[in-house]
């Protein structure tokens, strides 16, 4: 399966990068998940519990980094199983660049493979699962980053603990329109749910998956 596609934020390009590699941030956002932790500086280790059809599991796993260029790019990839419901694993190339107004462009390109039920469930079932989880990661990621709520966390920090509200306005692109849900599916994050953890933007959002 391969994906790719962009989102627009309102946040500048370093406020995102800095909380794409955030895991408290990220655990805010990711649907389902259940614990992120920062093993090291490239790596991540997750648990996240994912509902696709008749399909429900835990996945664990661990998702490193790579060929970083702050705050421009860097590549994701993983391995996400979930027991009997079966593994997913894959990779996404993350390019952030700047807008006119002073916001963000994310742009990703996934590669992912299933195995187990999952692989069992139809494309079209899978597609629309993973539009779903991308579009609540993004909503999120949105609202914590965007500079009217922004101001209330410490998105430098991936430690630190966050205070405020995950609501707040959202740029109109945020609107739920195919150009800012993944156009056929996630994630990205990355493949943000079906493969939740494996790829994370994935992703990551993971991510979604």
């Amino acid at each position: 399966m391969e994906l790719e596609g962009e989102y627009k934020i309102a946040a500048g390009r370093q406020v995102v990068w800095d909380a794409l590699n955030n895991p408290e941030i990220l655990k805010l956002c990711i649907p389902g998940c259940q614990e992120i932790e920062k093993n090291t500086d490239t790596s991540f280790i997750a648990a996240v519990t994912a509902k696709v059809g008749p399909v429900k599991a835990n996945f664990t796993g661990e998702v490193e980094l790579s060929d970083l260029d702050a705050p421009n790019s860097y590549t994701i990839s993983g391995e996400g199983k979930g027991g009997a419901a079966g593994f997913a694993s894959g990779g996404a190339k993350i390019r952030l660049s700047d807008t006119e107004d002073g916001g963000t462009k994310l742009s990703y390109k996934v590669t992912a493979q299933v195995g187990g039920k999952l692989a069992q469930i139809g494309s079209r079932l899978i597609d629309s699962t993973a539009k779903k989880l991308a579009r609540e990661f993004f909503n999120e990621f949105a609202a914590i980053v965007d500079p009217p709520v922004a101001e209330n966390f410490n998105i430098s920090s991936a430690t630190a603990g966050l205070t405020g509200t995950k609501e707040g306005n959202k740029m109109e692109d945020h609107k739920e329109t195919e150009e800012n849900v993944y156009p056929r599916t996630h994630w990205t994050l990355w493949l943000l749910g079906i493969i939740s953890v494996g790829t994370l933007v994935a992703f990551a959002m993971h991510l979604s998956i």
